[in-house]
């Protein structure tokens, strides 16, 4: 009896600790909790050695508030500033050209931030691949000691233009002959959705030039060459860049650029390769400085600019990467500018011929990160000497890495440094190619008009379309088009103006495109020169960026001028359609031609331009730059300048026609 107990008591023990072990392993194959903290990457050759320190090393994790999400991005900045070393402080003050760097520096430099610049795209230019390439970059910087997130930056200057697919919005000429502050405000949405879709969250744009001389190459960059509307329409991008959230996924932070008066240097002054007024110098008082360059800037900070960069030109003899006063006194102090001061490409390397100088000048004055683009570790070098001899306060450095990392927390880097891949499919949507489109058909100007030649009817009989630019989506584009330069040829898809003229006229229409304007051997039935109905001639300024668009001749060529010729000749009625960075001198055309349309650089989607021809809509777009008569007008003194006769101006500031209207032609 007493052994039946014990041997019953057993059984029931060992059924028990049956049921313990088998709970235990049921246990483990539950799906374990996702973690809420936000962890830092710890290295594959350094692994936990037991559990307790991997305890202790998440513990750690959980208390810095710099990882805390809930606390402001000041507080965060501040904490993760106080455990940087000054090597890792300097990372975070250096940007990197992509195709500069090794990628393992990203790490043992704890490189901050990376850029392409015009042309700096992966092997296979698409968005994916763009995505695949910004995420590779990201993941080094994720495995560097404190896992600060790179911010990734690059010119999408008229929508996510080094991307092929993407939609090109026309240039902000084009733009400030919209007068139309909420269109500019809906494409820098457009344009901030496509460039995160990327992995990127940093444009250089808006520019907030104010340009005095249309010779200069980056006009075109402009909105105007009045401070008020490029003012209004500057603040108006920056707010659609960065949304009502820079948390959000499809928000970017802007760039203001190029700070100070680079739209006013003078002819002649540049020093840089065969320049002429690029990266000149701006040679006015400080009243005129703050009166015409000035007020896009306090716009923009209070529309929460985050990034602001420092023009390549000087004022009065001293170039701007090296104007503490401007930099310091008026942007960061008399302005209150809380974000992140950037260099331009190696602009620090034009302040002294000794780099090391030049480095020490351009961080006392105010620069917080410096585009080196590509001699990194010599900056590095340069500026780590620089704080340890004293020349560059420590004061300073904290300054500006407290700066670079409160932006990253304001963009939610830390919890989100990869993109939301589902964003992809919205880069080049109809839908944004239709905003796009828009955008063309309010920039339109029409210059020259005889009351009765526009609309074109698009059951018209014969039209005849001469002039390269017709068909071309790189002309129609221009500079910062896939390349820094941009190029020629059907570089990205699109529609040319003479597609959109197929896809609008009357299937009986008969089209004919030769774009030298040779049209001899097209015969009418009894074997006689066939006469158009409608000659549509595009001419204008081959694709050009920066100082290699600097000119001192505005004219069109002598095989441009032969085709318009040759196309009169053979039409009843004449429509000229002008593709360029600025106004050109156009005068003798205008006997010549019956309707003259200035398009500026409208980008990818020409069939903005056949809408307004044919009619679908009418002309609305107003000059938001004066428009010369002849080159000897140019630079315009815009204090004195003359509003009848023949030492005005061609067209006014704010010109536009209705094809209801007419114009005279000029007695001059």
């Amino acid at each position: 009896m007493i052994f039946s107990q014990h041997r019953n008591k057993s059984q029931l023990i060992t059924f028990t600790a049956l049921l313990f072990i088998l709970f235990i392993l049921l246990a483990g194959c539950q799906e374990q909790p996702e973690e809420t903290a936000v962890s830092i990457p710890t290295s594959s050759a350094n692994p936990p050695t037991d559990i307790a320190e991997a305890a202790n090393s998440e513990a750690a994790e959980e208390t810095r508030p710099y990882l805390n999400p809930t606390l402001a991005p000041a507080e965060r900045a501040a904490d993760l500033l106080n455990q940087m070393t000054l090597a890792e402080k300097i990372g975070q003050m250096t940007l990197v050209e992509k195709n500069s760097i090794i990628e393992e520096n990203i790490t043992e430099l704890a490189i901050g931030a990376l850029l392409s610049g015009g042309g700096g795209y992966p092997a296979d230019n698409n968005p994916a691949a763009w995505l695949e390439m910004v995420n590779g970059y990201q993941a080094y910087a994720l495995e560097t000691r404190l896992a600060i997130p790179l911010l990734y930056g690059v010119d999408a200057v008229h929508g996510h233009s080094n991307v092929e697919g993407a939609v090109l919005f026309p240039h902000n000429i084009a733009l400030g002959a919209t007068r139309n502050a909420n269109l500019v405000q809906e494409i820098g949405r457009v344009t901030a959705l496509e460039t995160a879709a990327t992995g990127i969250f940093w444009n250089y744009a808006p520019t907030i030039t104010v340009p005095q001389d249309i010779r200069w190459g980056r006009t075109y960059e402009g909105y105007s060459e009045n401070t008020e509307l490029v003012t209004e329409l500057g603040q108006a991008y920056l707010i659609g860049l960065q949304g009502d959230d820079l948390t959000a996924v499809d928000s970017i932070i802007g760039t203001a650029k190029h700070f100070l008066g680079d739209g006013g240097t003078t002819w002649g002054t540049s020093t840089t390769d065969d320049y002429q007024i690029d990266q000149g110098d701006t040679q006015v008082n400080e009243a005129t400085l703050r009166a015409v360059h000035l007020p896009p800037y306090i716009a923009a900070i209070d529309a929460g600019a985050r990034s602001v960069m420092i023009s390549f030109s000087s004022w009065n003899g001293t170039k701007m990467h090296e104007q503490q006063y401007l930099i310091t006194d008026v942007l960061k102090g008399e302005l209150g500018f809380t974000g992140f001061v950037v260099s331009d490409w190696a602009g620090i390397d034009q302040v002294d011929s000794n780099y090391y100088e030049a480095v020490v000048a351009a961080i006392n004055a105010g620069i917080d990160m410096n585009m080196v683009p590509g001699k990194y570790t010599i900056f590095i070098d340069a500026l780590t000497a620089a704080v340890e001899n004293g020349d560059v306060p420590q004061a300073r450095i904290d300054d500006a890495v407290r700066r670079i990392l409160t932006v990253k927390f304001e963009l939610g880097l830390f919890e989100r440094p990869f993109a939301d891949e589902s964003l992809l499919q919205t880069v080049g949507s109809d839908a944004h190619r239709e905003l796009a489109r828009q955008a063309v058909r309010e920039s339109l100007v029409l210059l020259h008009h005889d009351g009765a030649t526009l609309p074109i009817d698009r059951g018209t009989a014969v039209i005849f379309v001469a002039g390269e630019g017709a068909d071309d989506i790189g002309i129609q584009s221009g500079g910062w088009s896939i390349e820094w330069q941009g190029r020629e040829g059907n570089i990205t898809p699109g529609t040319t103006i003479l597609e959109g003229i197929e896809n609008t006229i009357s299937a009986n229409t008969q089209l004919n495109y030769n774009r030298f304007g040779n049209f001899e051997r097209i015969t009418d039935d009894s074997g006689n020169p066939l006469m158009a109905d409608v000659g549509i001639v595009v001419v204008g300024e081959r694709p050009y960026a920066e100082g290699q668009g600097d000119s001192n001749n505005l004219t069109l060529t002598e095989p441009e001028l032969n085709a318009i010729e040759r196309i009169r000749a053979r039409s009843q009625k004449l429509v000229v359609i002008v593709l360029s960075g600025r106004p050109i001198i156009i005068t003798e055309l205008l006997p010549t031609a019956d309707a003259l349309v200035a398009a500026w650089l409208p980008g990818t989607e020409g069939s903005g331009i056949t809408d307004v021809l044919f009619g679908d809509y009418e002309f609305t777009g107003k000059l938001s730059y004066t428009w010369p008569r002849s080159m000897d007008q140019l630079p315009f003194d815009f204090a004195n300048l003359p509003t009848e006769g023949c030492a005005a101006p061609l067209f006014p500031f704010g010109y536009g026609l209705t094809t209801s209207e007419s114009s005279s032609l000029p007695d001059c």
